[in-house]
């Protein structure tokens, strides 16, 4: 039976990682997000068809996320190469361009693993993206068939609601009411 995650410390990881730019490796871990909020997704793979249009509206919409504290991180089971290669190749040419966040490399696939998300016999990540909070507690974790691209929109209004610390009805939007228990 899968474990929950949600309401739980958040699985920790230490990955290498292609920088944004094109140009840099680095190595990034859980901790070095303390104090922040992280939106932390996995993709199938590098260099296919779904995956460059939620990656590169993540990196377009990284403005927002930042204004609210919080940081991104984009992970496969490819390798930082794959991913350098990948940033550095034109859009045009079904490649991201830079980026304003980096990408992590889990060619173990233990992080895939650790976060439930791993397809065992294909060996690639599901589309799972997951919210934690400056503590390090998982938050929020929503899970999809690798055909179905993310919304943007929808992991903000996620993300505002979580921070605004009341109970948040269906479709709640930062200036709507919280919910009052009674």
């Amino acid at each position: 039976m899968a474990e929950r995650l949600v309401g739980r410390p958040a699985p920790d990881f230490t990955m290498e990682t292609a920088l944004g730019n094109g140009q840099e490796f680095g190595k990034v871990s859980l901790s070095d997000y303390k104090g922040k909020w992280l939106v932390f997704f996995f993709y199938p793979l590098d260099f296919t068809f779904v995956c460059p249009t939620e990656i590169t509206a993540l990196s377009e919409a990284a403005g927002e996320f930042s204004k609210l504290n919080t940081e991104i991180l984009g992970v496969s089971v490819d390798s930082i190469h794959s991913h350098r290669a990948w940033i550095n190749t034109p859009v045009n040419d079904n490649g991201l361009g830079k980026l304003n966040f980096p990408l992590a490399s889990d060619i173990t696939k233990k992080v895939a693993s650790d976060y439930g998300v791993l397809i065992e016999e294909e060996g690639v990540a599901l589309r799972g993206l997951f919210i934690i909070n400056p503590e390090g507690e998982l938050q929020y974790q929503v899970v999809n068939h690798n055909n179905i691209g993310r919304s943007v929109e929808e992991t903000l209004r996620v993300l505002q609601a979580l921070q605004s610390g009341g109970l948040c009805p269906i479709n709640w939007k930062p200036g709507d009411k919280h919910l009052v228990a009674k």
